[in-house]
């Protein structure tokens, strides 16, 4: 599990933290289904930092291509990847990987997560990838809000991630749950209308009516990926994540609405990221969460996909 694109080290260990989890849950969970793990190059966080405004750039670009290679894969041999990611910069290899299966098709984005992650290497206050992902998906830059200068180094690994051409439409993305952005983020959320539900509007419409407001705003879509990041979740249950943030998604909101979703046939792919165990001021208790909330999502995808 790669953790290059994080601030802080341990999202490497969110899959052994969940295995650890099933262990009092469902021992036999890892058993039925097969974890195939993709080579990572965390050693790099060792070396020094060659890309500027955005770190490790160099070594995401393998990753990116790794993953999207699996994911394309798997998809086109009629399978449902359920990613269990380190941090949330591996998402926009996944994305790719989507593209990639399915290359004349409209893909749609539901992002369940505190943050928007629409920095590029030109507007990053922190350099950190895990919140670039989208941007590498729309083709972003927001030069509009530019304050950094990235090296050549940078400029040339960024354009590799972001591909030849825009993978989403920026109209096909829809954030559930965000509620820390900084200012360019904020620019493009309102420059390309991007629809964003706020914990206290799902608490008071429901889960299920936030999940048809997605699906609805993106009808036009053939294909739809879901990404759940567990800051969305509130730091209440656990600050077993990155970047944990107050006022989020409890566990029974975050199941029911990742289970109305997955309802929809049209969601090919399911993302869980920033899973940090060595963070978790409660011994394991994020990793339990997303395992419990996982070992659900996962039977919805069997009974979709047998019916």
């Amino acid at each position: 599990m790669s953790e290059l694109g994080a601030g802080t080290r341990g999202a490497s260990l969110g899959l052994d933290a969940m295995k650890i989890a099933s262990f009092s849950q469902n021992k036999n969970f890892f058993r039925k289904y097969k974890v195939e793990q993709i080579a990572t190059l965390n050693d790099l966080l060792f070396e020094d930092i060659k890309t500027n405004t955005a770190k490790r750039l160099d070594g995401i670009v393998v990753m990116y291509e790794r993953i999207r290679h699996l994911i394309s894969r798997h998809l086109t041999d009629n399978r449902f990847p359920i990613v269990i990611a380190g941090d949330h910069s591996n998402a926009g290899g996944t994305i790719a990987g989507i593209k990639d299966a399915f290359p004349n098709k409209r893909l749609g984005v539901i992002w369940i997560d505190a943050h928007a992650d629409l920095h590029s290497p030109y507007t990053s206050p922190s350099g950190n990838v895990h919140g670039m992902p989208l941007a590498t998906a729309i083709h972003e830059d927001n030069l509009e809000c530019q304050s950094k200068k990235p090296n050549a180094e940078t400029r040339k690994n960024w354009d590799l991630i972001k591909g030849d051409t825009q993978r989403v439409k920026p109209e096909d993305l829809f954030f559930i749950g965000v509620r820390s952005t900084e200012k360019p983020e904020r620019f493009l959320m309102e420059k390309y209308n991007i629809p964003n539900v706020k914990v206290p509007e799902l608490t008071q419409k429901g889960a299920g009516s936030v999940a048809d407001m997605a699906l609805e705003h993106l009808r036009d879509c053939d294909h739809i990926y879901v990404s759940f990041d567990v800051d969305s979740l509130d730091s209440s249950i656990s600050k077993g994540t990155g970047t944990p943030v107050p006022g989020g998604l409890s566990e029974e909101q975050a199941t029911q609405l990742l289970l109305d979703l997955l309802s929809n046939p049209k969601v090919v792919a399911l993302e869980f990221t920033e899973i940090n165990p060595v963070l978790d001021n409660k011994g394991n208790v994020m990793a339990e969460t997303a395992f419990r909330i996982l070992e659900k999502c996962t039977n919805q995808i069997e009974q979709m996909l047998k019916s």
